[in-house]
């Protein structure tokens, strides 16, 4: 972890904190000559210097050039080497420039390192004197990067979220369509999926899958989003087109389909959900591929009947159905309705209840 002093940064020593403290409060202290006399700078020599330097020069209090000339002057190579911007040569060359020509006497000296340009200097000087300050703006950068809402395509408003009651997940196959309708409270109102035997046969025909899409959404209850799978398909593999392609359809087709008010309030209900975040929740990929769920599905059914607050509830009459869907004769078929209830899951504990990691039950 970075510390918020540069000592507790570069060292395990308490000279840092000493640097730190002058830095933060040179402002509330009268400026000292020292620097100057010390190094050996003077106004004669400062006006030989180039209008870079000059910049250089005034862009710093005394103060602050001592404290970064410090840490300069005494930092190992591995410790130079954990400012990122020091990593690899650049921090060689500092070690080398100061077994060759003795310490930095002022800042203008790092111009004559090897790969140190007006701007790299500024930086690595920014950043000495508030190592803080870019590791909270690095914090928040990654706050907002991992923000629940934005796991989502299109982003949602959080109030909306904070008022529904349920929705419901697809997940397409290349010849299936398998959904789950999961209310507020994670019970189960509906899971099922239909088989689509026209899809990716014979000759491509958007009729086909206007008729075969439409028959899904008729069958599909009211809910307050409908959260579509975004699988990891890349268009740039030839081999896959055909099924990206399809993919593709399918999920424009349910875009359109679904979003019956969009054009009078144009509030987005469909949205979609990377495949590999759910995958990510529930601890299912390995590298950058998804194992199955299926196991874990099983888990869920089984503990709705065995304990007092599962995970997920099922409808005590529809539980004896959907395990034998899981049975070793059938399961093959059955990965679309698994990972549609995964989905389902993974959203409400991820954007509702904004858990980041699944709890694994034994």
């Amino acid at each position: 972890m970075w510390g918020r002093g540069v000592g507790r940064y570069f060292f395990h020593v308490p000279l840092g904190s000493r640097q730190l403290q002058a830095l933060h409060y040179s402002s509330r202290e009268k400026k000292s000559t020292s620097y100057v006399q010390h190094n050996g700078v003077n106004s004669s020599t400062m006006n030989q210097n180039s209008t870079s330097d000059d910049a250089l020069y005034n862009l710093y209090s005394p103060e602050q050039q001592s404290a970064i000339l410090q840490v300069l002057n005494t930092a190992s190579e591995n410790e130079l080497s954990a400012i990122k911007l020091l990593r690899g040569r650049k921090s060689v060359n500092i070690i080398q420039h100061r077994e060759k020509y003795g310490p930095f006497r002022n800042l203008h000296n790092l111009l004559k390192v090897p790969l140190f340009q007006y701007k790299t200097v500024i930086k690595v000087c920014n950043f000495i004197l508030n190592p803080s300050e870019k590791l909270e703006r690095k914090e928040r950068k990654t706050q907002d990067s991992r923000s629940p809402l934005k796991l989502v395509k299109p982003e949602i408003e959080r109030d909306r979220l904070e008022t529904l009651d349920s929705i419901v997940s697809f997940v397409i196959g290349t010849r299936k369509i398998a959904w789950a309708h999961v209310d507020r409270n994670l019970t189960v109102r509906d899971w099922q999926q239909e088989e689509c035997v026209r899809f990716m046969k014979g000759t491509y025909l958007p009729a086909v899958y206007l008729e075969e899409i439409s028959s899904v959404v008729s069958k599909i209850p009211e809910a307050d989003f409908y959260i579509l799978e975004k699988n990891g398909l890349s268009v740039q593999n030839a081999n896959l087109f055909p099924v990206t392609l399809h993919f593709r359809t399918v999920e424009a087709m349910l875009y359109t389909l679904l979003q019956k008010t969009f054009i009078q309030d144009g509030q987005h209900k469909v949205l979609s959900m990377g495949r590999s975040t759910v995958g990510k929740h529930f601890g299912l990929m390995v590298g950058d591929s998804r194992t199955s769920g299926m196991e874990l599905v099983k888990q869920f059914l089984l503990q709705s009947v065995t304990q007092e607050q599962p995970r997920l509830s099922f409808p005590q009459d529809k539980v004896v159905r959907y395990r034998n869907l899981f049975s070793s004769v059938t399961q093959n078929r059955s990965e679309e309705l698994c990972d549609s209830l995964l989905q389902a899951l993974a959203f409400y504990e991820l954007l509702i209840r904004n858990k980041t990691k699944a709890v694994c039950y034994n």
